[in-house]
């Protein structure tokens, strides 16, 4: 990079654990980030785990910052903070209990006293609402989000996702919603004020309820099923066991499933073509694992990687967080670097998953020692300046050419779509997305219609001659590029981002892979089940009650959603640049690694462990108990002393389990919330609609579509902005359906133009809606 694309950024950070992801992340893309923290240092300093006494998470959620010490007892420095502020361009806080309270402010009155100033406070809930006053861990997310509901045995106990990937998220979704709102800033000069609900921001982004779906779900599901909570698909990507571990196929195209079937040896039982798809394949699984074991069984990981590679199937070894951080993939594309955690305690961590321009941009400096810079902004970065044409959304004038498919790249353009921007969906008849897959008699797959609202779609074959110019032609016409295929296939294409940047100087190139443009795994078939067996989130996704070879992730789509949103704060930092120098730039995304960096706590302090370096682990409990009714269960979260007097206080000599068992389970998450210990229900996709916190906020409205006999709830914006409207909610288009009025809009090509190039195949036009 010749220059960061941040680096006229000023980020005021005021805030705590819960929100120092966001900073981190805005760091890392070159913004100058100043840690305000009291005189002893933030609290988060001390949570644990910890190695060599640092604390893991606040030196890796707070590299390449810098920190100040302001004391808010001290009229100067009461002063001092406010000044920060008035020069800054974004604020973030922890809510109304973080460092702007202490200091007589709040986020809301910063925003109202400067007008440029993006504000941006973090909570768990919101700052109102019925539980605005409510306390979450990542369990109670994860209880109250449905993604608890989704994971575990078909019976018996859930089990909670891996501790740490709900923050992670929550805070993407609030750097993504805080770089949205300083973008319209710079075009218009109106800041704004957030008000950030952790909650919501994992409803969004982790596994939502009511969003985009893996191409296998959408596959088998109807699009009015509403699925009331356990897992009935944990065998849909199936595991096996191996000489030295565990595999993990995933087997979704038809071409995959003739590999797999001729790896068999071609056996006459499932020779029948009705095998080619996945909801004949899942209701046979009895018989076909069997078999697919009894193959795998002898042979190891790597043979069998190596053999999959070769045939075509998809498969991927299910390794170890150590195995992940040691393996010559991730040290060969830089995505692990070395940092010291504390004195004489250098460990190996996650750099960062943002790539601009080839160059990685990540950790370069370690967490700053408290007060180790003085509270001032850094010389060379003045605060950019604003235009003045007023925009509703901030995105209103940016055409954008998707050619994402399935989750990652469907998300991806909707963010941008929901946020104003023209985008084009570029769809192509011989090789259909994923998320276009319907059961026998439907026209549409409600995830399609949930990820491509507000967008047009344009039926091209990029193979054809003429095809291929009329998207040469576009490109010239546009701001940005999306696209997730396999590394090589857009310059394969004839557009690779030197060819496109000939078309369009200023044009933003932004891909994502499921282990990136290079290294030794960059070439692999990806997906996301196969992201995180390779990456060691599977091996985290289970539990002491497990038997061999029980894994629980299959039915998360993890990390398709975080690495959409990871993929949009790159593509957006690339445009705000672009803003000012004129040119464009490539950013790239491997989801793996970013699905390692949601969980790099995790990963650092087990390598850390491994290396021999004194680790204190964190101490909290995270439990899972039944409640009353029919499979009805809570989470409660034993953080510290006070939380186990606390509890002792409310069950008294009860066992802790036969206490929630008989009681509703709001009931009990009420009950320890009044005592301050952080619980929290199970809800399932049925039960987040009359969560009365979500209904408050209005986190989600009706969406009507054409195709749909009932309105479906979809989310009503990133989030709470003061000055920003919600989304629109044009319905998802059909394939092509736009594909004239593009033509002859942008390219001002004649009727007669755009029947020649459908009729040469170049082009194809939906021909109504049914």
């Amino acid at each position: 990079m010749s220059r960061a694309p941040l680096a006229l950024l000023r980020v005021l950070d005021l805030g705590g654990a819960e929100s120092d992801g966001v900073g981190r992340l805005l760091a890392d893309l070159g913004a100058d980030v100043l840690k305000i923290e009291p005189p002893g240092g933030s609290e988060a300093r001390r949570e644990g785990p910890s190695v060599a006494g640092t604390s893991v998470r606040f030196a890796l959620q707070n590299a390449n910052k810098r920190s100040a010490l302001l004391d808010p007892s001290d009229a100067a420095d009461r002063e001092r903070l406010i000044e920060l502020a008035g020069a800054a361009d974004i604020v973030v806080d922890s809510g109304d209990s973080g460092t702007a309270a202490a200091f007589g402010t709040s986020c809301a009155a910063l925003s109202q006293r400067f007008g440029h100033l993006v504000a941006l406070s973090v909570t768990d809930f919101g700052t109102g609402g019925p539980r605005a006053g409510w306390q979450a861990t990542d369990a109670e997310l994860y209880a109250l989000s449905t993604a608890l509901s989704r994971t575990g045995p078909t019976t018996g106990t859930p089990v909670l996702p891996p501790i740490g990937m709900a923050s992670a998220t929550a805070a993407a979704q609030a750097t993504w919603a805080a770089l949205a709102a300083y973008y319209r800033r710079l075009r218009d000069g109106t800041g704004d004020y957030i008000d950030f609900s952790r909650l919501e921001g994992v409803l969004q982004s982790l596994d939502p309820p009511y969003g985009s779906e893996g191409q296998a779900a959408v596959g088998m599901k109807r699009a009015n099923e509403l699925w009331r909570g356990r897992p009935r698909n944990q065998q849909i990507y199936p595991i096996f066991g191996c000489r030295d571990g565990y595999v993990r196929i995933c087997l979704l195209s038809p071409r995959q499933w003739q590999a797999m079937f001729g790896w068999l040896g071609e056996p006459e039982q499932f020779a029948d073509p009705k095998f080619a798809t996945i909801a004949a394949r899942y209701a046979a699984s009895r018989e076909l694992n069997p078999l697919i074991a009894d193959l795998f069984m002898d042979k190891t990981r790597d043979e069998l990687v190596a053999e999959g590679q070769t045939r075509g199937v998809p498969i991927a070894a299910v390794l170890t967080p150590q195995e992940t951080l040691s393996s010559s993939h991730f040290r060969e594309v830089d995505a692990l670097t070395s940092t010291e955690l504390g004195p004489g305690a250098d460990a190996v961590v996650p750099t960062g998953a943002f790539v601009v321009d080839g160059v990685r941009a990540g950790l370069t400096r370690p967490a700053p020692a408290p007060g180790a810079h003085d509270a001032v902004w850094s010389d060379g970065t003045p605060r950019a300046e604003s235009g003045a044409d007023p925009v509703h959304r901030p995105f209103e004038g940016l055409r954008i050419l998707d050619l994402g498919v399935i989750v990652a790249g469907g998300e991806l353009g909707r963010l941008f779509a929901d946020l104003g921007a023209e985008v084009i969906k570029i769809e192509s008849a011989a090789y259909p997305d994923g998320l276009r897959q319907t059961p026998p008699g439907m026209a549409m797959s409600r995830s399609w219609a949930l990820t491509h609202r507000n967008e047009y779609s344009l039926g091209l074959d990029l193979r054809h001659p003429d095809g291929a110019d009329v998207f040469a032609r576009l490109v010239a016409e546009s701001d940005a590029v999306f696209a997730n295929f396999k590394p090589g296939t857009l310059a394969s294409l004839g557009f690779s981002y030197d060819r496109l940047r000939e078309l369009n100087p200023a044009i933003v190139l932004a891909e994502s892979s499921a282990f990136g443009a290079s290294g030794p795994w960059s070439a692999r078939m990806g997906y996301g089940p196969l992201v995180r067996a390779t990456t060691g989130v599977t091996w985290l996704w289970t539990s002491p009650d497990a038997g061999p070879g029980e894994f629980y992730d299959a039915t998360t789509v993890f990390p398709d959603h975080v690495s959409a949103r990871i993929t949009a704060i790159a593509a957006l930092a690339a445009l705000v640049q672009c803003r000012t120098t004129g040119t464009g730039a490539h950013v790239y995304i491997s989801q793996a690694e970013a699905a390692v960096n949601q969980l790099a706590t995790t990963y650092v302090t087990e390598a850390a462990r491994t290396a021999g370096l004194p680790v204190a682990e964190d101490g909290a409990v995270h439990g899972v108990y039944p409640c009353a009714g029919d499979d009805e269960w809570c989470v409660v979260s034993i953080r510290s002393d006070e939380d186990r007097a606390a509890l002792a206080a409310v069950v008294g000599d009860a066992d802790l389990s036969s206490w929630t068992a008989a009681r509703d389970k709001t009931v009990v998450a009420n009950t320890l919330q009044q005592a301050g210990i952080a619980a929290a229900p199970m809800n399932r996709a049925v039960d987040v609609l009359d969560d009365p916190q979500v209904r408050f906020r209005n986190t989600y409205t009706d969406m009507v579509h054409p195709l749909f006999d009932a309105p479906m709830p979809t989310e009503t914006r990133p989030a709470p902005f003061t000055n920003i409207a919600p989304a629109e909610l044009r319905p998802a288009p059909m394939p092509g359906e736009h594909t004239r009025e593009i033509c002859q809009k942008v390219l001002g090509l004649t009727a007669e133009d755009i029947d020649r190039l459908i009729a040469q195949d170049a082009l194809f036009a939906y021909r109504g809606r049914p």
